[in-house]
């Protein structure tokens, strides 16, 4: 049958491929940003119907990725809920805990890491969610990502510890925090 032509059974005609191709496309979009704008309840229902978890868009983004970059902890636990995938990285390597990290969203990282996120996750230049919360000062999620089990000794793909990230930075008080982390590891046990 020509996609052109009416289809007896309806008297509708049917959608060229080009149509339903770009009908699709602004589906995707449509979902993108509803990762985007944290709605929950939207996903929650679109996932139900089949929409699968570990979509990503033209830049590798998955859902949460964007859910997270953007701190919408609940979006990202409706997401894992559904089996999406805590540590899949964009093209650039990125990870959803490290955007997180980069945006100083705590309750998406505790939501990411109850769901099997890597704490170390790194990109491929080497630099974890803690090197980056270090950089910009974010003394509350340096401590929270050292009690998860982040190490503050990791090094980056240029020799950089987080607390070398956070000096280069002009990040005083992460600096200080690690410097405790790293004199705490290195402390016998009991002392």
């Amino acid at each position: 049958m020509n996609p052109e032509q009416p289809d007896s059974r309806s008297g509708e005609q049917n959608p060229s491929s080009e149509t339903m191709s770009e009908e699709l496309i602004n589906f995707a979009a449509e979902v993108f940003d509803t990762a985007r704008r944290g709605d929950a309840a939207m996903l929650d229902a679109l996932l139900h119907k089949g929409l699968p978890p570990n979509m990503r868009n033209d830049k590798g983004d998955t859902l949460v990725m964007l859910a997270s970059y953007h701190g919408h902890a609940d979006a990202v636990r409706v997401l894992l809920k559904h089996k999406a995938d805590p540590n899949l990285r964009n093209d650039n390597g990125q990870t959803p805990i490290a955007g997180a990290a980069f945006k100083g969203y705590k309750p998406v990282i505790e939501a990411l890491l109850e769901h099997g996120a890597d704490v170390e996750g790194a990109s491929p230049d080497g630099r974890t969610a803690l090197m980056i919360a270090a950089m910009f000062n974010r003394v509350e999620m340096v401590e929270f990502l050292i009690e998860h089990g982040a190490n503050p000794d990791a090094r980056d793909a240029n020799g950089f510890t987080a607390r070398d990230a956070a000096a280069k930075m002009g990040a005083p008080d992460t600096v200080a925090r690690l410097a405790q982390a790293t004199e705490a590891k290195s402390r016998p046990p009991g002392v």
